[in-house]
């Protein structure tokens, strides 16, 4: 996309030329398959609407690795702590890559230690806690660029501004 034209889209909200901001932050704050995304990449609404499909497929898929983990051992799947299941699945990771072709077997096993290691990230009981869902965003010290930066580059070359 050139410029800052924008799209409308029913179901996705107006995006502009870099990213766009969205509400949940579980879903795609927690999951870059799964670090910290907080803006989607995509330049066009399709690509945007595709992106928040994975981030949405992604979530789903370990909440459900949770549910089955929690099911084996007669727990809650939210007394299971989400972050503590996305750090043993990439820790896992090397490890399925190496044995993922052997025979099945071999797979189930593997799953079954890693529904065990998932298990072991527990959520403690903590009544009356209570945090706000905002975050703070930091105020950037720079005016943010609207124009191309060949043409930001001139005008600081000219002295019309300073950065």
């Amino acid at each position: 996309m050139l410029g800052m034209r924008r799209f409308r889209s029913p179901g996705l909200p107006s995006i502009g030329r870099c990213c766009i901001n969205t509400p949940s932050k579980e879903i795609l704050g927690t999951t870059r398959c799964c670090a910290e995304v907080e803006c989607l990449r995509g330049k066009t609404p399709e690509l945007v609407r595709k992106e928040i499909w994975t981030h949405v497929l992604a979530y789903n898929l370990i909440r459900t690795i949770m549910a089955q983990a929690a099911t084996q051992n007669s727990l809650l799947p939210r007394t299971i702590s989400f972050k503590g299941t996305l750090q043993t699945l990439e820790a896992f990771q090397p490890v399925i890559a190496l044995i993922g072709n052997h025979n099945s077997a071999t797979r189930i096993s593997l799953y079954q230690q890693l529904l065990a290691a998932i298990v072991q990230h527990r959520v403690k009981d903590r009544p009356n806690r209570f945090e706000p869902r905002r975050h703070k965003r930091r105020h950037k010290h720079y005016v943010p660029l609207s124009v191309p930066r060949a043409e930001a580059k001139l005008q600081m070359l000219k002295g019309l501004s300073k950065n």
